[in-house]
C-alpha cells in the first residue's frame, strides 16, 4: 500500500492550488494560544471573582446555573471592558505574547504555520478554513510575503475576490480576536450566517480537503457544510493524531477521506513541505548536468579557440528546452481550463525546464566577451523563430525572454563591456513582419508579451490579480537565486534588475521612434512608486554618465538609445515624462 503522506504529496505537487486546509484548534496548541472554550471560561472566572463568589472546577455549569443561559463570549466581554480599547487589551493578554513568552517561543507561529506559508508562496496551498481565532497563520503568510484575504465576517464575504484570483484566502469562520462576535457557545456554532454556509460549499464543492487539529465534535455548522458536499473530484485527507472520534468517523466515511496518523500537526505539515520540495527536483534538471554544462561554457569562453564547442554546447542545449515545452505537457487545449486549475504546475514545470539554460544565459552575460556576441545572438534568434515555425507556441516565445533577461542582467553588472554587448542584443533582428524587421527590443520585454496577448503572460496574470507587471515580477523572483553568484544580496540584483529594465524601455523607444512608430513604450517594475527614489538613482546615474564623458560615454558608445550623448539626453527626458503618466502603486 501507498504511505498516505506520499499520495497526498504527489496529489498537491500534481494539482498546485485545488486543496484547502481546514485548520483546528491542534494546529494552534504547540503555540499555547487557548481556544475560543477555553477563554470563554476564563473569563466566567473572573466574572466570578469580581461578584465575589466561587464557580469552582466547572465553571462552564456554574455560569448557565447563576444566569440561566450559556456563557455568551460577547456578554462576558461587555461585563468585564466597557470599551472597545478596554476589550482588546483584555484579549491580547490569550493571544498575543509578552516578552517572556516571545523569549520561550510561545503564541508565535509554529512550524505547521511556517511550512504552511511556505506551500501557499510556491502556489500549492490557496485557501485556508480555520476555526481559530488568533493570527499565527497571518503572521506565517506575512513573513513569507503574502498579503492573504482575510474573511471573517460575512460582509467581507460580499467583498471578496473570487477564490480562482486570490492568492490566499483565510477563512475565519469562528471569528478573529479582535472582533467580538467570534463565534464559541455551542447555539453560536450549530449554525453560520448564509453567506458563510455558501461559501463553506462552494469550497468543498471546489476543491479537495486537507482537515489537521479538528476534532468536529463541536462545530456542528462546519461539520454540517461538509456533510452537504456531494462532489468527489478531488480528494479529502484527514490527518489524526489519536483515534477519531466517533463524529470525526463518520465525516471521513461521508467523504471517503484517507485518514494519515501523526505525531502532531508541526511535524505533520513540515514533513509534507519536504515531501513536495522532494518532488519539485524531479522537474528540474539534475543539479550535476546545469553545474557541468555551466562549468564547460565556462571553459569555452575563455578562449576563441573554442567557438564550435561553445556554440553546439548553446545550441544542444536550446534544442533541448525547446523539445520539452513543444511537448504534449505544454499542449493548449482548452484555455479556460488551464487557466483555471494548473497554470502554478505548468508554470513550475516550465521553470525547472528552462534552470540549465539560465544559468549558462548568466555567467555568458557577465563573462561576454565580442567574440561571443554573434553566438548569443544566434541563440536568441532560434527561440524567436522557433516559436513562429510552431504556429506561435506560447512557451517559446516566453524562453526567448528568459534568454534576453539572463544575458542582460549579467551585461548589465560587467559594466561597459556589458554595456557595448546590450546595444548588440537589443538591435538583434530577430525576424519579419509585415515587410519589417522586428528587433529583439520590439519583441521580447515581457510587457510587450503581457499586451499582445500571450497565453503563458496571462497564466501569470490568473495568479496575480491587479499586478500590472506580473511577468516583470515573475522573471525577478526566478532569476534572483540564480544570481547569487554575482550579486551579495536580493536588493543588490533589483536595483540591477530595474536598470536593465530601464535600459529597456529607453532602447525600445529610440528604436520604434525611429520607425516612426507610437511613442509607447513596455512598463518595467522600475515603474512602481515605491520605487521612485531607485529609479531617479538610476536615471541620474546614466545622466551624470552622459553629461561629463558626453559622446565617449558608454551609453553612446553601445548604441543602446542613441548615436550622440544629446539624443541619449533627450531620450533619457523623454522616459521621465513617460514613467510620471504611468507610475503605479
Amino acid at each position: 500500500m501507498i504511505d498516505p503522506m506520499h499520495s497526498l504529496a504527489f496529489s498537491i505537487h500534481a494539482n498546485p492550488g485545488i486543496y484547502a486546509l481546514l485548520l483546528g484548534s491542534g494546529v494552534s496548541r504547540s503555540a499555547r494560544i487557548p481556544t475560543g472554550l477555553e477563554i470563554t471560561i476564563d473569563l466566567v472566572r473572573k466574572l466570578a471573582d469580581l461578584t465575589n463568589q466561587s464557580c469552582g472546577s466547572d465553571p462552564y455549569r456554574w455560569y448557565c446555573k447563576q444566569y440561566g443561559k450559556e456563557p455568551d463570549y460577547c456578554e462576558l466581554l461587555d461585563a468585564l471592558a466597557k470599551t472597545p480599547a478596554e476589550r482588546m487589551q483584555l484579549l491580547r493578554h490569550y493571544i498575543e505574547p509578552n516578552e517572556e513568552e516571545r523569549n520561550e517561543g510561545f503564541k508565535v507561529p509554529t512550524e505547521a504555520h511556517r511550512a504552511i506559508a511556505k506551500l501557499v508562496m510556491k502556489g500549492y496551498i490557496r485557501v485556508i478554513i480555520t476555526t481559530n481565532f488568533d493570527r499565527l497563520i497571518e503572521t506565517a503568510l506575512a513573513d513569507v510575503g503574502i498579503v492573504p484575504t482575510v474573511i471573517s465576517t460575512p460582509d467581507q464575504i460580499r467583498g471578496a475576490m473570487p477564490l480562482i484570483h486570490t492568492k490566499c484566502c483565510v477563512f475565519k469562520v469562528h471569528g478573529d480576536y479582535l472582533d467580538t462576535r467570534i463565534r464559541n457557545t455551542p447555539t453560536e456554532l450549530s449554525a453560520y450566517p448564509t453567506e458563510f454556509a455558501q461559501f463553506l460549499d462552494r469550497i468543498f464543492d471546489e476543491f479537495g480537503l486537507i482537515v489537521c487539529g479538528w476534532s468536529a465534535d463541536w462545530d456542528i455548522a462546519l461539520r454540517s457544510a461538509i456533510e452537504r458536499s456531494v462532489s468527489r473530484r478531488f480528494s479529502h485527507y484527514w490527518a489524526v493524531k489519536d483515534e477519531p472520534t466517533d463524529t470525526a468517523k463518520r465525516l471521513i466515511n461521508h467523504r471517503q477521506a484517507q485518514v494519515i496518523q501523526i505525531t502532531d500537526s508541526d511535524s505533520f505539515f513540515s514533513e509534507l513541505e519536504r515531501l513536495i520540495e522532494a518532488l519539485e527536483q524531479y522537474s528540474k534538471p539534475h543539479p550535476l548536468s546545469t553545474s557541468a554544462a555551466v562549468e564547460s561554457l565556462k571553459r569555452y569562453i575563455a578562449d576563441p579557440k573554442y567557438r564550435i564547442r561553445l556554440a553546439d554546447l548553446i545550441n544542444a542545449e536550446l534544442d533541448r528546452v525547446i523539445e520539452v515545452i513543444s511537448g504534449n505537457s505544454f499542449s493548449i487545449q482548452d484555455d479556460f481550463k488551464l487557466n483555471k486549475e494548473t497554470p502554478t504546475k505548468l508554470v513550475r514545470t516550465y521553470e525547472g525546464a528552462c534552470e540549465t539554460m539560465i544559468a549558462m544565459a548568466a555567467v555568458g552575460g557577465f563573462w561576454i566577451e565580442d567574440w561571443h556576441h554573434e553566438i548569443w545572438q544566434q541563440a536568441l534568434v532560434k527561440l524567436a523563430v522557433q516559436s513562429a515555425k510552431t504556429a506561435y507556441n506560447h512557451w517559446i516565445i516566453p524562453t526567448a525572454t528568459l534568454l534576453f533577461y539572463s544575458l542582460g542582467l549579467g551585461a548589465v553588472k560587467a559594466g561597459e563591456r556589458g554595456l557595448i554587448f546590450l546595444g548588440k542584443l537589443f538591435g538583434t533582428p530577430i525576424y519579419f513582419d509585415y515587410q519589417q524587421i522586428i528587433l529583439a527590443v520590439e519583441k521580447l520585454p515581457p510587457y510587450c508579451l503581457s499586451a499582445s496577448g500571450n497565453h503563458f503572460a496571462n497564466l501569470l496574470i490568473s495568479t496575480k490579480i491587479n499586478n500590472p507587471t506580473p511577468f516583470n515580477d515573475w522573471i525577478h523572483d526566478l532569476l534572483e537565486s540564480k544570481f547569487r553568484f554575482l550579486f551579495p544580496n536580493k536588493e543588490t540584483f533589483s536595483y540591477i534588475f530595474d536598470k536593465y529594465e530601464i535600459l529597456i524601455s529607453l532602447s525600445y523607444s529610440y528604436h520604434v521612434k525611429r520607425k516612426g512608430k507610437s511613442d509607447w513604450i513596455p512598463r518595467g517594475r522600475y515603474g512602481y512608486i515605491s520605487k521612485h527614489n531607485i529609479r531617479q538613482h538610476i536615471i541620474n546615474e546614466i545622466r551624470n554618465s552622459l553629461e561629463m564623458q558626453g559622446d565617449i560615454s558608454p551609453y553612446v558608445k553601445s548604441g543602446i538609445f542613441g548615436n550622440t550623448a544629446r539624443e541619449c539626453i533627450e531620450e533619457l527626458d523623454l522616459l521621465v515624462k513617460k514613467v510620471s503618466k504611468w507610475e503605479m502603486i
